[in-house]
């Protein structure tokens, strides 16, 4: 299972910098519009004035804070790595991620998003739908801090991409379907193991 749609890395890159504060649904009609102007690559991106930028990926919500955010990692990836996604790559997970969150509008869960989704880095990836799901089955606190519960997938599970990359899809998928901000508690395969489950139950009874 994989969860982060793009047919490139690069389109990996622009979407975790697009679907900050929005829903992917709005991200892709933003990223459908760059595809549709040919204008998904870095030099092309770079080339467009803030403004035809922001017009450009409108659907994906604050659009002038996102072309602002959009550009400067434009800025880094053209002048650190001459936009060579290869290249970039070639450098260690560790002294990437120092440099992305580095960038302007850049934060963590955007930052390990494209060392995972579009290097191949093993950073366990800490979103929304982490936070909720493993606060309701009882295995996390609703304050944890990002990097405290990085380090609790990360000390549980073995060092690798790819499966920080099915983990992290299938938490993604329990959040879309069932853990919901008005959980579908009764069809969740989790139930059984589920804190807040039992507490809701010993409500009702």
């Amino acid at each position: 299972m994989r969860w982060w749609p793009a047919e490139t890395p690069f389109e990996v890159m622009v979407g975790a910098i697009l679907t900050q504060n929005t829903a992917w649904t709005n991200v892709e009609k933003a990223i459908a519009n760059l595809k549709a102007r040919g204008l998904m690559q870095a030099e092309r991106l770079a080339a467009l004035d803030p403004a035809g930028l922001a017009a450009l990926i409108r659907p994906a919500g604050y659009f002038n804070v996102k072309a602002r955010r959009l550009r400067a990692f434009l800025d880094y990836f053209l002048n650190a790595y001459g936009g060579d996604v290869g290249r970039m790559r070639r450098e260690e997970a560790v002294r990437l991620r120092a440099e992305l969150l580095s960038v302007h509008g850049v934060g963590a869960e955007t930052a390990d998003s494209i060392l995972l989704y579009a290097l191949g880095k093993p950073v366990f990836v800490v979103d929304a739908y982490t936070r909720r799901v493993f606060h309701r089955l009882g295995l996390s606190a609703a304050d944890a801090s990002y990097d405290d519960l990085q380090r609790m997938f990360v000390s549980a599970l073995p060092c690798d991409a790819d499966l920080y990359n099915e983990y992290h899809a299938l938490i993604v998928a329990l959040g879309k379907d069932f853990c919901k901000p008005r959980p579908h508690c009764e069809a969740c395969p989790l139930k059984r193991g589920c804190e807040y489950y039992r507490h809701d139950q010993n409500r009702r009874h």
